[in-house]
C-alpha cells in the first residue's frame, strides 16, 4: 500500500512537471507571433524559424552540457538508470528547465530583429544556453552555490537570506533583456531607422492580431511558467497564481494609461507585468503584485520609448525594457514587497536581491559583448545592405511569408 501511494506521488509529479513543461514550450509560440506581428512582412518567415531552430538548438546543448553545469546530472546513463525509482521525473524536469533556459534565444531574437544572420545567431544562441545562462543558473536555482543556496556566501553577508528568484525575473528574463542590449548595440540599427540627421522614422507594427495572438499565448502558458515552478504538486501554491494575475493586468492597466490607449504597449505591458513578477510571485502579496506589475507596465512604456527615442537603441521588440530592465525591477522588488511589513511572507532580503539582480546584468552584459564581439569579428553577425533591403525570409529562406501575393503580381 505505502509502495502503491509513493508511486501514486511520483506519478503526479511527472505529469505536473509535464504539463508546466508543455505550457512553457507553447509559450515560445507566443514569442514568435509576438515578433511575427511587430516586424514587416519580410522578415515574418525568419521570425517563425528562429524560434523553432532556437529552441532545437537550446535542446541539444542544454541536454550535453548546459543542464550538467547548472544541476550536476549528466544523461550519459542507461535508460533504466535515467527513470530510476521516481519514474523519470529528473528526465521531465530537465524539459521543464530546458523552456526556461530556451526563452534567453527567444528574448533575444525580437532586439536583433530584421537585420541579424542566422546562423551565427543559432550559434551565440548555442553558446548562451549550454554555458553563459546555466552558470548564472546554477549559481541561483542549482549546484553552483553562490547566489540563492541557504550556504552561500550571499546567505552569510545577509543574515542567512539568500537572494530569491522563484521563477526566473532575473535568472531567465533580465539575463535574456541584457544580452539582448549587447547584441543590439553591436548590430547597429536597421537600414533606415534613423535619416542621416539622426531624426528618427519609426518602422511600424506590421500585424497588431498577430501582435496580439503572441501576447496572449505567452500571458496563457506564463501560469505554467509561473506556478508550475513549484517542481511538485504538494508545493504548489494560490498565491502564485494569483500574483501572477493580478500583476499581469496591472501591467495591462497601467500601460493602457502611461501610452495613452497604443495596442503595442498595452499588450506588452501585460507582459511586463508578467516578467516582473516572477522572482516575488510566491513571496508578495496580490495588492503587492499589481503594483509590482503596474510599475513593469509603466517601465516598459518609457523605457521602451527613452531607449529608441534618447539612446537611438534600435531594439525591434523592446526586450532590453521589457525583460531586462522590467526582470531586474522584479528581482528587487521581490525583497521591497515580500517583507512581512507589506503584508508579504518574509524571508527575503533587500540587499540579496539587489546583488543578485546587479550580479545577473553585468554577467550579462560582459558575456554578451564578448560573445558577439566574437562572432562577428569571425563571421559576421550582420546580413549584407542589399540582403537587409530585400528581407531576411527571401535572402535566408528563399520563401516570402505570402507567397500568393508574388504570383499575383504577375498574374
Amino acid at each position: 500500500m505505502e509502495q502503491d501511494i509513493v508511486s501514486l506521488t511520483s506519478s503526479g509529479d511527472v505529469l505536473f512537471m509535464m504539463l508546466g513543461a508543455v505550457m512553457v514550450f507553447a509559450m515560445h509560440g507566443g514569442f514568435a507571433f509576438l515578433e511575427v506581428g511587430t516586424v514587416r512582412k519580410k522578415n515574418q518567415v525568419n521570425a517563425l524559424v528562429k524560434i523553432l531552430v532556437d529552441f532545437s538548438v537550446s535542446t541539444l546543448v542544454y541536454f550535453l552540457i548546459g543542464y550538467a553545469i547548472a544541476y550536476g546530472m549528466y544523461f550519459f546513463q542507461p535508460a533504466k538508470t535515467l527513470i530510476g525509482e521516481n519514474q523519470g521525473y529528473e528526465l521531465v524536469h530537465f524539459f521543464f528547465l530546458l523552456t526556461f533556459a530556451a526563452a534567453v534565444p527567444a528574448i533575444i531574437s525580437g532586439g536583433i530583429a530584421e537585420r541579424a544572420k542566422f546562423w551565427t545567431q543559432a550559434l551565440a544562441a548555442a553558446i548562451f544556453v549550454a554555458i553563459v545562462y546555466p552558470i548564472f543558473e546554477g549559481m541561483v536555482w542549482g549546484q553552483i552555490t553562490f547566489l540563492g543556496q541557504d550556504d552561500s556566501w550571499l546567505a552569510g553577508l545577509t543574515g542567512g537570506i539568500p537572494f530569491h528568484d522563484y521563477a526566473g525575473s532575473v535568472v531567465v528574463h533580465s539575463m535574456g533583456g541584457w544580452i539582448a542590449l549587447a547584441g543590439v548595440y553591436i548590430l547597429g540599427p536597421r537600414l533606415g531607422r534613423w535619416d542621416s540627421q539622426g531624426r528618427s522614422r519609426p518602422i511600424p507594427i506590421s500585424n497588431v492580431p498577430f501582435l496580439a495572438l503572441g501576447s496572449w499565448m505567452l500571458c496563457v502558458g506564463w501560469f505554467g511558467f509561473n506556478v508550475m515552478s513549484a517542481a511538485t504538486m504538494s508545493g504548489i501554491s494560490g498565491l502564485v497564481a494569483v500574483n501572477s494575475l493580478m500583476a499581469m493586468i496591472g501591467g495591462v492597466l497601467v500601460a493602457l494609461w502611461v501610452s495613452k490607449n497604443d495596442p503595442g504597449f498595452i499588450h506588452n505591458g501585460a507582459l511586463a507585468g508578467l516578467v516582473a513578477i516572477c522572482a516575488g510571485s510566491d513571496k508578495v502579496h496580490p495588492l503587492g503584485a499589481l503594483i509590482i506589475g503596474g510599475l513593469a507596465g509603466a517601465i516598459f512604456v518609457k523605457g521602451f520609448t527613452w531607449e529608441q527615442e534618447k539612446l537611438k537603441i534600435d531594439d525591434v521588440l523592446g526586450v532590453w525594457p521589457l525583460h531586462g530592465i522590467s526582470g531586474s525591477w522584479g528581482g528587487i522588488a521581490c525583497g521591497i514587497f515580500g517583507q512581512e511589513s507589506l503584508g508579504g511572507m518574509g524571508g527575503v532580503s533587500i540587499l540579496a536581491q539587489t546583488i543578485g539582480t546587479v550580479a545577473a546584468i553585468v554577467i550579462a552584459l560582459v558575456s554578451g559583448f564578448i560573445v558577439y564581439k566574437m562572432l562577428d569579428s569571425l563571421f559576421g553577425i550582420r546580413l549584407e545592405a542589399d540582403e537587409e533591403m530585400k528581407g531576411s525570409d527571401l535572402t535566408i529562406h528563399k520563401l516570402e511569408s505570402y507567397p500568393e501575393d508574388v504570383t499575383s503580381r504577375f498574374g
